[in-house]
C-alpha cells in the first residue's frame, strides 16, 4: 500500500471517529437542560472520565496482547454505537425521560466509545510505523481530518434542530456503527502473543504502570491528570452557558444566542489549525514549553468566556474559541505523541491507554463533578436575572485554576529540550 493511499485510510478513520462525539458532545448539556437534568449535566460528562479511568487501559492490554487492535476498534464501536442508539430512542420516545435508565444506558456506550479515542491513535501509529514513516510529521495533518470531523458532526446536529432533543445521541451511535464496520478493512496491528515465558504484570499488559518509576514520566502523567481537569469543562456547560443568554432580552435574538453549537465550533476550527503546528513546536519548543503554553491558553479560554457575551462581547467569545485550539491540541495531540515516543513498542497501546485514564479519566471526572458543584453553587442556586454574573464568577475560578497548575508545571517539570538540526 502506498503512503497516500493508507494516509487516506486513516484521514476516513479520523474523521468518522471524532464526528461520532462531536454529533453530541457540546450540545448534550442544552439537551439535558430541556429535559429537567441540568444539575445533572456533570454526571453525564463525568461518566466519561470514571470509564476513562480504567476501560481504555484494561482494553489496551487486549489489543496489546490477544487481539489486533483494528479489530477491537471495530468491536467497541458497534457496541457503543448500539447503545447510544438505544439512548437516544428511549430520549426521543418520552418528554420527560428518567434519569436512571438515560444515564445507564448512555454511561455503557461511552464505556466503549472512550478507549476508541487511545485505540484509534495505535492504529494510525502502528500503521504509519509500520509504513516507514515518521509518526511526528505524519499523524498531526491526518489528525487534523479528526477535528474536521467533529465540526461537521456540530454542524449538522445544529443545523439539523437536533442540539435540544435526543436525536444527537441517534446520530452518534449511526456515526459508530458506520466506524465499526470500517475499521475491520484497516491495517492489521501487531499482538504479542508470546506471554508463556512472561511475568503476571506482563501478561496482563501492565508493565505501562512502571512508567511511573521515571520521575519525568511520573511527573507528566500527574500533570496530564491536573490538566485534564480542564478538558471537559467547555464541553459540558459552555452551550448552556451561551444559549442562557436567550432569556435575556438584550441578547435573544443574536447569533450566538441562538446557535450555540455554530458558535463553539469555531473552536474546532481553530484546531484544525492549531493541529498543523505541533510537529514545528515539538521540535522547536519541547514537550514542556509546548504543554506550557496549552496550559496558559486554558486560562484565557476559561477568562474570555467569563468576560464575553454573545452581542457587544462576542468577540471575546471568538478570542475563546480561537484560543481553544492551543488549549486543546498542544496538550492531548503533543501528548499522544510524547508517549508513544517515550515508550517501547510492546507496551504502546497500554501507555496510551494509561494517558487515556489520567487525562480524560481521573482528570476529566475530578474536572466535571467539580465544575458541577461551581455551577449549581455560582449559577443555578441564583434567580435568572442574576445567573449571568454567576457564570462570570465561574469561569474566573476554572480560569485561576489553570493558572495555578502551569504555574506548578513549571517548576516541577524538568525537560531539557534538544532543538531539531536543519
Amino acid at each position: 500500500m502506498n503512503s497516500t493511499s493508507l494516509k487516506i485510510r486513516l484521514i476516513i478513520m479520523n474523521f468518522l471517529q471524532f464526528a461520532v462525539w462531536g454529533a453530541y458532545l457540546t450540545s448534550m448539556g442544552s439537551y439535558l437542560v430541556t429535559v429537567g437534568m441540568a444539575e445533572n449535566i456533570g454526571w453525564f460528562y463525568a461518566i466519561q472520565g470514571v470509564v476513562s479511568i480504567f476501560m481504555p487501559t484494561l482494553v489496551g492490554i487486549v489489543a496489546d496482547r490477544w487481539i489486533p487492535a483494528q479489530k477491537v476498534l471495530s468491536l467497541c464501536h458497534g457496541l457503543a454505537g448500539a447503545l447510544m442508539l438505544a439512548a437516544g430512542m428511549y430520549g426521543l420516545s418520552t418528554d420527560a425521560p428518567a434519569f436512571g435508565t438515560l444515564f445507564t444506558l448512555y454511561s455503557l456506550s461511552v464505556a466503549f466509545f472512550m478507549p476508541t479515542l487511545a485505540l484509534s491513535n495505535s492504529v494510525a501509529y502502528s500503521a504509519l510505523n509500520g509504513a516507514g514513516m515518521d509518526t511526528v510529521k505524519a499523524f498531526p495533518p491526518i489528525r487534523v481530518f479528526g477535528t474536521v470531523g467533529f465540526i461537521c458532526a456540530m454542524l449538522l446536529t445544529d443545523g439539523l434542530g437536533f442540539m435540544t432533543n435526543a436525536k444527537q445521541l441517534v446520530f452518534s451511535g449511526a456515526l459508530s456503527l458506520v466506524l465499526c464496520l470500517y475499521a475491520l478493512t484497516l491495517p492489521a496491528c501487531k499482538v504479542n502473543k508470546q506471554v508463556e515465558k512472561k511475568s503476571l504484570v506482563d501478561t496482563l499488559g501492565l508493565r505501562a504502570f512502571s512508567l511511573f518509576k521515571e520521575r519525568k514520566m511520573a511527573i507528566f502523567f500527574i500533570f496530564s491528570m491536573l490538566l485534564g481537569v480542564s478538558l471537559q469543562i467547555t464541553n459540558g456547560f459552555a452551550n448552556p452557558f451561551i444559549t442562557s443568554f436567550k432569556d435575556i432580552p438584550e441578547f435573544a435574538n443574536t447569533f450566538g444566542a441562538n446557535h450555540a453549537n455554530a458558535l463553539i465550533s469555531l473552536s474546532q476550527v481553530s484546531e484544525t489549525l492549531c493541529i498543523l503546528l505541533i510537529p514545528f513546536c515539538l521540535r522547536k519548543f519541547g514537550i514542556k514549553k509546548v504543554m506550557l503554553i496549552a496550559m496558559m491558553a486554558w486560562v484565557f479560554r476559561f477568562g474570555f468566556f467569563g468576560a464575553g457575551n454573545p452581542g457587544s462581547g462576542v468577540w471575546l467569545f471568538i478570542l475563546s474559541m480561537i484560543v481553544y485550539g492551543v488549549a486543546f491540541d498542544f496538550f492531548n495531540v503533543s501528548g499522544s505523541l510524547y508517549v508513544d515516543q517515550e515508550t517501547k513498542p510492546e507496551i504502546r497501546s497500554s501507555a496510551q491507554g494509561l494517558f487515556m485514564m489520567m487525562t480524560n479519566g481521573f482528570g476529566a471526572t475530578i474536572g466535571t463533578l467539580s465544575a458541577q458543584a461551581i455551577v449549581n453553587k455560582c449559577v443555578y442556586s441564583l434567580p435568572a436575572a442574576e445567573q449571568p454574573a454567576g457564570w462570570s464568577q465561574a469561569w474566573y475560578i476554572f480560569a485561576a485554576y489553570a493558572l495555578v497548575v502551569a504555574i506548578l508545571f513549571a517548576i516541577l517539570f524538568r525537560y531539557k529540550h534538544q532543538p531539531a538540526k536543519n
